[in-house]
C-alpha cells in the first residue's frame, strides 16, 4: 500500500514542480514575483488565501490536538480562523489602497525608520519560524509513510518547498495554492466515510474514545475567543495573508476573496478533527504528530489515502511557501536596503530568490532543532502581531496618525506579549491578547497626547501624500 501512496504523492509534488515551471514563464519583474502582478480574481485571491491558512496547523495539528486534550473541539482551531478572515474583510479595501508591498512599509510610511526596522525584523522571524512549522508538518507524513528518519524527512521537505517557491514566487505560491485547495477539501470530505467504516462506525469510534472527548466546546469559550482574536491580529498584519489582500485585483475583488475565504475554512474545519478522533479510537498509543498519516495508511484504501496525503502535504507546502516568500519580501524591501544593501529595479528579483533560497534554510534548520507545530505556531503569531497590530491597523484606518504613538505602541505590546508568554499566560489570558491591549493603550494615549499638540502626520508615500505635505516632526 505504501508504495502506491508514495507513488501518488510523488506525481503530485511532480505536478507542482511542473506548475512552479509555468509560472516562471509569467514573471517579467519583481512585483510579479511578489505581487502576482495585482492581479488576482475573487476565486484566485480565495482558492490562495484558504490554501496557505490551512497550513499544517489546521491539518495535521488539529488531528493531533483532537487525538490528545481537545477532542473534537480542536476543530474550533480552524473555525477561529475563518471567522478571523471574515474581520480582516472590513479592512481588506484599504489594504488594497496602500499599494504597498509589505506590512513595514506601510508601517515605516506613517511611523518612521524605526518603527519599520522593528515590525519588519518581527515578521520576517516569525514568518521563518511558521515555515519551520510547515515543513514539520509534511515531513512526520514523510517519514510515517516511507519508513525514514524524521531528520531526512525534514531535509527533503525543506528541499522541494525551497526550489518550486524559489522559481515562480508568488505567481507559483498562487496557481499550486488555487489546485491545492481544492486537492485538501476534496482529499478529506472522501477520507471520512473511509476511515469510519473501516473503523467499524461511528457508534464504534464513539464507544472507544474517552469520556469528554465529543465535546463540541471543550476546550473552552475563552479559548476559542481567544484564538478567533489572534486570528484577526495575525492575519491583518501577517505578511503571508496580507501580501493576497495586496495582490487582488482591486479593493473590492480583496473582500470578496475574503469573505470567501473565510467562509470555505469554517466549512473544512472540522473533517481533520474527525480523523483525528477515529485515530484515538483505532490507536490509542501512537505519538498524536502521526494521527492524520497513521488513519491514512492503516484504514484508507490506497488511492485515497494517496489522495489524502497529498492534500495534507499541498497544506502544509502552501503554507510554507507562502511564508517563505512573506519573509523574504520583507528582508529584500524593508531590511536589506538599511543594511546597506542596493536593492534597484534590475537586481530585485535576483535578491528576492536568495531570500527564499536563505529562509528555506533557516526555516529547515529550526524545523530540525524544534518539531513543535501549534505551540510553535502561536508563539510566532503572537510575537509578529502584538506590537506592530495598532500601529498597522490605525495607520489603515486614520488619515493621521502620532509617529511616537507608532514606536511605542510596537515596543509596549511585543515586550509585553513576550513576558506574558513566557510566564505561562497567567489568568488564561493568551499572550497576544495581553500583548496588544498593552500596545494598544499606549497607542491611543500618546496619539491623544499628539493630536491635541498638532503632530499627527499622514502616510508619507500613499494615497494621502499626493493630497497633503508630510509635516516635519519636530
Amino acid at each position: 500500500m505504501n508504495a502506491t501512496v508514495i507513488t501518488i504523492m510523488v506525481v503530485y509534488l511532480a505536478i507542482m514542480v511542473g506548475i512552479g515551471l509555468y509560472a516562471r514563464t509569467r514573471i517579467k519583474d519583481s512585483t510579479d514575483y511578489h505581487l502576482a502582478g495585482r492581479r488576482l480574481g475573487v476565486f484566485m485571491m480565495a482558492g490562495t488565501l484558504a490554501a496557505t491558512e490551512i497550513g499544517g496547523g489546521s491539518s495535521v495539528g488539529v488531528a493531533s490536538k483532537a487525538y490528545g486534550d481537545w477532542g473534537l473541539s480542536a476543530g474550533w482551531y480552524v473555525v477561529a480562523a475563518g471567522i478571523g478572515i471574515l474581520l480582516v474583510s472590513f479592512v481588506a479595501p484599504a489594504m488594497r489602497r496602500t499599494m504597498a508591498v509589505t506590512v513595514p512599509e506601510v508601517i515605516g510610511r506613517r511611523y518612521g525608520p524605526a518603527a519599520q526596522t522593528m515590525s519588519a525584523i518581527l515578521g520576517s522571524v516569525a514568518l521563518v519560524a511558521l515555515t519551520a512549522v510547515q515543513i514539520t508538518a509534511t515531513a512526520t507524513i514523510v517519514s510515517t509513510l516511507g519508513g525514514i528518519s524524521l531528520t531526512w524527512s525534514i531535509a527533503f521537505t525543506g528541499v522541494a518547498v525551497i526550489f518550486y517557491t524559489w522559481i515562480g514566487g508568488m505567481w507559483s505560491v498562487t496557481l499550486t495554492d488555487f489546485v491545492q485547495f481544492f486537492l485538501i477539501v476534496g482529499g478529506f470530505a472522501v477520507a471520512i466515510p473511509f476511515a469510519l467504516h473501516n473503523a467499524g462506525g461511528w457508534d464504534n469510534v464513539v464507544a472507544n474514545l474517552p469520556e469528554g472527548q465529543l465535546g463540541f466546546t471543550k476546550i473552552g469559550w475563552p479559548t476559542i475567543i481567544g484564538l478567533v482574536v489572534l486570528y484577526f491580529m495575525t492575519f491583518s498584519t501577517g505578511q503571508e495573508a496580507v501580501q493576497r489582500y495586496y495582490s487582488a485585483r482591486t479593493p473590492r475583488t480583496a473582500v470578496l476573496g475574503s469573505v470567501l475565504c473565510g467562509i470555505l475554512m469554517s466549512v473544512y474545519a472540522f473533517i481533520p478533527a474527525v480523523l483525528g478522533l477515529i485515530a484515538l479510537a483505532v490507536y490509542p498509543d501512537i505519538d498524536p504528530n502521526n494521527a492524520l498519516a497513521t488513519v491514512s495508511v492503516g484504514l484508507l484504501p490506497a488511492v485515497i489515502a494517496g489522495l489524502l496525503l497529498s492534500a495534507v502535504v499541498s497544506a502544509t507546502l502552501s503554507s510554507a511557501s507562502g511564508n517563505m516568500l512573506g519573509s523574504s519580501t520583507i528582508f529584500i524591501k524593508d531590511l536589506l536596503p538599511k543594511l546597506g544593501g542596493k536593492v534597484t529595479d534590475d537586481n530585485e528579483l535576483k535578491y528576492s530568490r536568495i531570500g527564499v533560497l536563505v529562509v528555506g534554510v533557516l526555516a529547515t534548520l529550526i524545523s530540525l532543532w524544534s518539531q513543535a507545530i501549534i505551540p510553535l505556531l502561536v508563539f510566532a503569531f503572537t510575537m509578529r502581531s502584538a506590537g506592530p497590530f495598532s500601529a498597522f491597523i490605525f495607520a489603515l484606518l486614520l488619515k493621521k496618525t502620532s509617529r511616537l504613538a507608532g514606536v511605542v505602541s510596537i515596543i509596549v505590546g511585543t515586550v509585553s506579549g513576550f513576558v506574558w508568554e513566557v510566564a505561562g499566560e497567567p489568568f488564561a489570558v493568551a499572550a497576544i491578547i495581553f500583548g496588544s491591549l498593552c500596545g494598544l493603550t499606549s497607542f491611543l494615549v500618546i496619539h491623544m497626547v499628539d493630536a491635541r499638540r498638532g503632530k499627527l502626520v499622514p502616510d508619507a508615500y500613499g494615497p494621502e501624500a499626493e493630497k497633503q505635505p508630510v509635516p516635519v516632526a519636530p
